[in-house]
């Protein structure tokens, strides 16, 4: 139970500052003028790969998705909806509140795991899960384009700049979802499965929630 808590602690801890942006990446960004396609692939890859927020997501995601083509299926719909906000946003520079975006994001999180453990539908609530999916990509990917915009991309080389984030970020996805299914693969084959699912799932809730409250409090100290 101790190793549980600790456990959660440390999700906590390194969710809640899921977003923050290098100040060698800021500095980068800010002096780059032109086109700067590895850099820019790099630097979305980056942000994926170490953004444990959309990371426990994705878990939540696909933690219960056995066939392939349902986990391309779930992960293209959620990769339409980031994208569609991620390119729209910073194109026309529309952005949200950093610590209001990732509150949602947090919300996501815990939305996912309570839906994995059945609590929905002991309410009565059904939602179509491809929607929800779509919905919180959405969400997703105006936290991304409003990091970007916080970053300040220079027009010049905007377009192809952007698009090379974006399919960093894709990449990043991909890396970052063929540990996920592979462990998940391997501990679905182990006995106990739902046992270690559940706790798998609180984890989620418990590390959303950590998310909400946090950004929360610091949207209400700004």
């Amino acid at each position: 139970m101790r190793a549980s808590a600790a456990a959660l602690l440390l999700i906590w801890a390194q969710v809640a500052l899921a977003h923050d942006v290098a100040q060698g990446d800021r500095a980068f960004v800010a002096a780059t003028q032109g086109p700067a396609i590895m850099p820019f692939l790099y630097l979305g890859a980056k942000h994926m790969v170490t953004g444990y927020d959309h990371i426990l997501y994705l878990i939540g995601v696909v933690m219960f998705l056995f066939r392939l083509r349902d986990v391309l299926l779930y992960v293209s719909i959620f990769t339409i909806g980031h994208s569609l906000t991620l390119m729209l946003g910073v194109l026309f520079e529309t952005g949200a509140n950093s610590h209001i975006v990732d509150a949602i994001i947090g919300l996501s999180i815990v939305y996912k795991g309570i839906e994995n453990l059945g609590l929905l539908r002991r309410l009565g609530w059904t939602v179509d899960p491809r929607l929800a999916v779509l919905v919180f990509g959405l969400c997703h990917g105006l936290g991304l384009a409003t990091k970007l915009l916080d970053l300040s991309i220079a027009a010049d080389g905007r377009l192809i700049n952007l698009l090379s984030f974006n399919l960093g970020v894709e990449l990043g996805q991909i890396i970052a979802l063929f540990f996920v299914v592979c462990l998940l693969n391997l501990v679905r084959s182990s006995p106990g499965f739902a046992a270690k699912a559940a706790v798998a799932n609180w984890a989620l809730v418990a590390g959303g929630a950590g998310i909400m409250f946090h950004q929360t409090l610091e949207y209400l100290a700004s």
